[in-house]
């Protein structure tokens, strides 16, 4: 069982905290951290665009990530949602234990 760390980006504090708590209720995550607010600069269907973004961490396992996505995307905003993942090559070993049995995998 491999853990990872999954970042999403969401419009507002609101849309954040709802799927950090969303997150770990399902048992998808072990951990969510909604980080202070980040201003995103990108290109979107020819146009230049920034925003203002709230980056979500949050702590899962390999196991779950295919729940985890499907659970963001019915619950995220954007059209098409930042969901990026990767592996956690190494950590505090009662951490990483602990994530993944809050995640059930």
């Amino acid at each position: 069982m491999a853990v990872i760390a999954v970042l999403t980006n969401l419009p507002d504090s609101d849309s954040a905290f709802n799927l950090a708590r969303a997150l770990v209720a399902a048992r998808l995550a072990a951990c969510v951290n909604v980080l202070p607010q980040a201003t995103s600069f990108y290109r979107w269907e020819g146009r230049d665009e920034q925003a203002t973004e709230y980056p979500v961490l949050i702590k899962t396992t390999s196991e779950r990530y295919a729940d985890l996505e499907q659970a963001i995307r019915k619950n995220h905003p954007y059209e098409l949602p930042e969901i990026i993942s990767w592996p956690i090559g190494s950590g505090l070993p009662a951490y990483l234990d602990w994530v993944e049995r809050e995640v059930g995998a």
